[in-house]
């Protein structure tokens, strides 16, 4: 396929010649060759991967583009993912149908097998009635009927059909509230922990749990009443954990002595950090082609980008997109994530180092001066 000589060579040296040796306890094996595959996990393997679908993913587009396919491709390593938009479900399962009976005839021709079992459709849809898409069937080229279901869950996220996200939010719910019951089991009869350490414990081990991939419905004109009802739920039972007082207090009180900021606020903050943090991406990257022209010159933007919209379209506008573009226009006229500012040593307390003084703190000595 015409690689580098020092490409393959690396990649002979990292498969030729590997060994494993398994132990337990005291038991040591023998070294058994693994120069059979790349090992499940490595970080080779999605680079293997993504070479040998590289030729893969030309062939399909022009064959998409050719039959007038209108349908968006996404992979995730092994996991592919169909993208379409119609205004009807039977034209939605028709170009599924087609594009997926091309997708698995090249993967045949190129020695890979599509595991039919696996496959699953799900609609999206604007209606405020129920309703009941028609189950695409793929028994024709060796696939199943596909039934729709209620709820999708993909790469850790719960997607229901009014992208509401109540399921997503109940499923980490119910995952933080079984960790918190388990938390006590690290107490004993003699000792319970102390509340500074439940209290790191629930910040560090049941907070990212439950706000776990919250970009998806904290942002721009979203409804968050039940989302943050349910959150706040969550932490008030979580501050009686630590402090092990009783259900009669009210949350601001036991956030207050429990030193846990609002469920709101923390949102709030981890948001406006994630929205500062997407300006630190690729020039290139799709996400700064969807912002203002003047926070990207480099490249053009793309044709429904922020800046070509008028004011009123913008504010009818729910994602968060908009939010990183206020955001970053508020604070930075520009913004250099590689700026020498940023290197170690270069921060305010090297260069000015003269103008800080640190003085260690004991609490022994402390509690000597008091008594």
């Amino acid at each position: 396929m015409g690689f580098d000589l020092r490409v393959v060579k690396f990649i002979s040296n990292y498969l030729v010649g590997r060994k494993t040796q398994y132990f337990w306890n005291s038991f040591f094996s023998l070294f058994f060759n693994v120069d059979v595959r790349v090992g499940q996990g490595l970080a080779l393997s999605p680079i293997l991967s993504t070479l040998y679908l590289a030729l893969f993913f030309h062939i399909l587009e022009n064959c998409l583009k050719n039959l007038k396919i209108p349908v968006f491709i996404l992979f995730f390593v092994d996991d592919r993912l169909l993208v379409t938009q119609s205004k009807s479900f039977s034209f939605s399962n028709s170009r599924l149908f087609h594009s997926y009976n091309v997708i698995s005839n090249l993967l045949s021709k190129f020695g890979l097998i599509v595991e039919h079992l696996k496959t699953k459709v799900f609609h999206f849809s604007r209606l405020h009635s129920p309703f009941n898409s028609p189950p695409p069937d793929l028994s024709s080229i060796g696939g199943p009927v596909l039934y729709p279901k209620e709820f999708w869950k993909y790469l850790g996220f719960i997607f229901d059909r009014k992208l509401s996200f109540y399921q997503h939010i109940n499923f980490y719910s119910n995952k933080m509230i079984s960790t918190v019951k388990y938390m006590k089991i690290l107490g004993n009869s003699v000792r319970d922990l102390i509340p500074h350490q439940k209290c790191l414990l629930y910040r560090n081990c049941i907070l990212p749990i439950t706000l776990y991939s919250f970009q998806l419905w904290y942002y721009n004109r979203t409804p968050l009443l039940y989302l943050l009802k349910m959150l706040g739920k969550i932490q008030r039972r979580a501050a009686i954990w630590i402090l092990g007082t009783f259900k009669t207090f009210s949350l601001f009180s036991l956030e207050a002595i429990a030193e846990l900021i609002s469920i709101n606020l923390h949102l709030q903050k981890l948001s406006r950090r994630s929205q500062l943090r997407a300006h630190t991406l690729p020039n290139n990257h799709i996400f700064q082609s969807l912002m203002e022209p003047k926070t990207n010159v480099l490249f053009k933007p793309y044709s429904l980008s922020l800046g070509f919209l008028l004011k009123c379209q913008c504010e009818l506008i729910k994602g968060p997109v908009v939010g990183m573009d206020n955001h970053f226009n508020e604070v930075f006229p520009f913004f250099d994530p590689f700026n020498s500012e940023f290197a170690s040593g270069c921060e305010i307390i090297d260069t000015l180092s003269s103008h800080f003084s640190f003085h260690s703190f004991s609490k022994h000595n402390e509690d000597n001066l008091k008594s």
